[in-house]
């Protein structure tokens, strides 16, 4: 057991390495120190709540003084993307690990197996979060998955999704709703929930059920996978337009420091 398990069992997490990109804390860890700190979160039992922070979440906050507020409070903001870590090289202080949320997700099935931890699959389009449980389920033995729920539910159903969630008892919320929508959520509610960690995902339920393939592993070692999203999604062009003004940003804070 190392500082970050230590700290957090102690129920206050001791000040991990951070660095700032575009005015964005990301913090420096690997997926391993990230999965360590997340078991500890656990053990504490105190709801705490996980960032994965890509290049499109650095560009929203700027624009959304909210979101930027979460992303400030967060207990571990992990760096998502071949943007982050590309950014954070030029910039001077390079991150060497990617901690992506759709990595993560496998990593903490595994997880559940060893050590019992409950997990709930919120989020995504009817179907596809039951999907992706199935084949988790086949994949990782044992998991523990103790309740899901898609993401198309209306202000008034939301009361029963709370209790049906909090009667559940999962270690570990897992929200696909995309940025800005589940880290809104998740901070809106993580108080009231008592679930120790809960953690937005993206479109993660989506790749795990098979409904979107991930990019080959040349692609994501040589940070292309958003060139794959948009080949097989071309509505996700919102979300890859942000890569631009994301590179445009980064260079003129390296040439000018602003």
């Amino acid at each position: 057991m190392n500082f970050l398990t230590q700290g957090a069992l102690s129920g206050s997490m001791p000040e991990m390495e951070c660095e700032t990109i575009l005015d964005l804390r990301v913090n420096r860890v690997s997926m391993d120190q990230a999965l360590e700190a997340i078991q500890g979160f656990i053990a504490a039992r105190v709801p705490r709540h996980v960032v994965t922070a890509d290049a499109s979440m650095a560009i929203i906050a700027r624009g959304d003084r909210d979101l930027h507020s979460i992303v400030e409070r967060a207990d571990l903001i992990t760096p998502d993307g071949a943007g982050i870590l590309w950014a954070s090289k030029l910039l001077g202080f390079p991150l060497r690990h990617k901690v992506s949320g759709v990595d993560m997700v496998g990593k903490l099935c595994a997880l559940s197996v060893e050590h019992g931890y409950r997990l709930y699959f919120l989020g995504a389009a009817p179907g596809v979060a039951q999907a992706a449980a199935d084949k988790l389920r086949i994949a990782y033995p044992g998991t523990q998955i103790v309740g899901l729920h898609d993401g198309y539910f209306t202000k008034e159903q939301e009361p029963a999704l709370l209790e049906e969630i909090s009667a559940a008892k999962p270690d570990v919320l897992l929200v696909a709703f995309g940025i800005p929508k589940q880290e809104k959520w998740i901070d809106a509610h993580k108080s009231s929930l008592g679930v120790p960690v809960s953690i937005g995902i993206g479109g993660s339920f989506d790749v795990y059920s098979g409904l979107v393939q991930r990019a080959p592993l040349w692609m994501q070692r040589n940070g292309l996978e958003w060139l794959h999203r948009l080949s097989k999604n071309p509505k996700k062009i919102g979300k890859v337009m942000t890569l631009p003004q994301f590179a445009l940003l980064i260079l003129r804070r390296k040439i000018f420091g602003r």
